[in-house]
């Protein structure tokens, strides 16, 4: 796992975007521990949300039990992410676990961010 974004250097989107594809390219990052998102050029806590971060394969936001997404919850006040099964309330994988964990640190970067401008 490669740190991102350290507290003495913010970066902005756009730069962290450009960093995080390169350090992907170069295997110096892995696609689970970015901040952004490559496919829609956002923070990745504002876009787990959407279909295209669904993967039954790897169990990213995927209740292997009822076959369904998970729905996410992300607390852009409080720093709070949570996903789980609609149907059973659970549904969690290693892999979601690595998202979660991924959209909180994308929160503190996006503050950061906003409080260095």
């Amino acid at each position: 796992m490669t740190c991102t974004a350290t507290p003495n250097r913010v970066r902005s989107l756009p730069v962290l975007l450009a960093t995080e594809d390169d350090a992907e390219d170069m295997g110096l990052l892995a696609p689970d521990d970015r901040l952004t998102c490559h496919v829609h050029g956002r923070w990745i806590h504002q876009c787990a949300a959407s279909p295209s971060h669904v993967n039954p394969v790897t169990r990213h936001r995927w209740c292997r039990g009822c076959r369904n997404e998970l729905t996410v919850a992300v607390d852009e006040l409080s720093g709070e992410v949570a996903m789980s099964c609609p149907r059973c309330g659970h549904g969690g994988s290693a892999a979601t676990t690595r998202l979660v964990a991924a959209c909180r640190a994308s929160l503190a970067a996006e503050r950061a961010v906003r409080f260095a401008a």
